[in-house]
């Protein structure tokens, strides 16, 4: 008998948000039954409930409260069962706030530095006095004094009309993007120097620290990945003749840029007149003839990528994929010769790290911390400068004609990836590093 999820309201005028995760439950199939109790008007028989919710069948417990939120506190004290908490806004405390007066945590880690939520749970936090660990994702400065390399400014700059336009019709216009990286930036400079901890894992995240939280302490700590991309078949080297297949994880912005990897493949195409360029991810929209001008205006990139490549005769040569889950990713990985990430910034990317979990070889810009993951001739190739297509078109050349097909450089990348990415190992530096923390708070 499958297990019961038993949904929990302090009083019946949580239902409104509570009723979104019933429908969910009913959607999935997953039995579930609701009930109202109180920690504060009916403690013992939230506390009764909570005691025996396992005997009676539940795995999870979902709890709802406002105000002082103490009701998922309340069953977590009395069952050993897992429980989730929704914070309810109620009063003057609302969101965030509930939510730590709910979870009553002893620290805050908080992933990623530039968003709005990062920002208003490090504030609300502080106010609490709670310590916070500031986790480094990207560095948005850098994405941000990147974004746009090497795409020609006409493209960068919006007409009145394209803004009109983008605003009946909201598109990805390069100079608004541009103002969304910069203000994000921003953000990011603006939490970063409120913050005592952050932890990163190269140089390139370091030095942004010190930079951006002179006075905060720096921890290393590596990233886990996504369990499917340790496990499984891995990447074999294949004879694909004259058709080898290239591997790019994301175009659809220019800091990931595509416009220089198409121009890195005309020399390639003259070796491998088959070989196929497969990008992850929704193809440029493509509305029909009477519908398209307007497409192009709303997505510069986009048109700049399609004309390029058009110009360059390799249009033939590039297929979209369309979204990919996981297990989708993965075989892409395995499907393709050699992954390619020629971004103009990046920090510890996570699609590197994956291809190199499963042996592909790899071929990456020297942007950012790409160099703290893969040294080159030894588990890759790293070309250099982002934009320097001829550099790209060679070690990509390099590899697809090594005489094991790039298979002593997948070796290798594994070997690196499965200790950078080693879950126990990256569990037991972050447990080490609150401990840290939390000890230096208590002196």
């Amino acid at each position: 008998m499958s297990k019961k999820v038993a949904v929990i309201m302090g009083s019946d005028s949580d239902w409104p948000v509570v009723k979104g995760a019933c429908t969910q439950l009913e959607e999935f199939g997953i039995p579930f039954e609701a009930h109202i109790l109180s920690a504060h008007r009916t403690p013992a028989a939230a506390a009764e409930f909570a005691r025996s919710a396992r005997a009676n069948g539940f795995g999870v417990l979902i709890c709802a409260a406002g105000m002082a939120a103490h009701l998922a506190g309340a069953f977590a004290g009395n069952s050993t069962l897992p429980v989730i908490g929704i914070p309810m806004k109620g009063g003057a405390m609302d969101g965030l706030d509930a939510l730590l007066q709910e979870v009553r945590p002893d620290l805050v880690h908080l992933w990623g530095t530039e968003y709005a939520a990062a920002s208003l749970l490090h504030e609300a936090a502080l106010r609490r006095h709670l310590p916070v660990l500031v986790g480094m994702q990207g560095v948005m400065r850098d994405c941000a004094a990147h974004l746009c390399d090497g795409v020609p400014a006409p493209y960068c700059r919006s007409t009145p009309p394209d803004k009109l336009l983008d605003r009946i019709i909201p598109g990805a216009l390069l100079d608004k993007l541009q103002a969304r990286f910069d203000a994000l930036a921003q953000s990011e400079a603006a939490l970063l120097a409120r913050s005592r901890f952050v932890t990163g894992r190269t140089a390139f995240d370091r030095r942004a620290v010190a930079d951006l939280a002179p006075r905060a302490r720096y921890f290393v700590c590596n990233e886990t990945l996504r369990p499917l991309f340790y496990q499984g078949p891995l990447w074999q080297p294949r004879a694909f003749g004259r058709a080898p297949v290239l591997l790019l994880s994301q175009g659809n912005y220019p800091l990931k840029n595509l416009h220089t990897l198409l121009r890195a493949l005309p020399p390639l195409l003259e070796r491998w007149p088959d070989a196929q360029l497969r990008i992850a991810g929704w193809p440029p929209l493509d509305k029909g003839p009477l519908f398209q001008p307007l497409i192009d205006r709303l997505f510069p990139y986009q048109r700049y990528c399609r004309r390029l490549a058009a110009e360059l005769g390799v249009t033939d040569h590039i297929h979209y994929t369309g979204p990919l889950d996981a297990a989708a990713m993965r075989q892409a990985y395995l499907d393709a010769d050699v992954f390619v990430l020629p971004s103009t910034s990046e920090n510890s990317p996570n699609s590197l790290g994956e291809a190199m979990l499963l042996g592909v070889p790899c071929v990456a810009s020297r942007a950012g911390g790409i160099p703290d993951m893969l040294t080159d001739g030894r588990e890759g190739r790293v070309y250099g400068a982002a934009l320097d297509a001829n550099a790209l078109s060679r070690a990509l050349a390099e590899v697809l004609s090594a005489p094991d097909g790039g298979a002593g450089l997948g070796r290798a990348a594994r070997e690196r990836a499965l200790h950078t990415h080693d879950a126990a190992t990256n569990a037991d530096t972050l447990c080490g590093i609150y401990t840290t923390i939390l000890q230096e708070e208590t002196r």
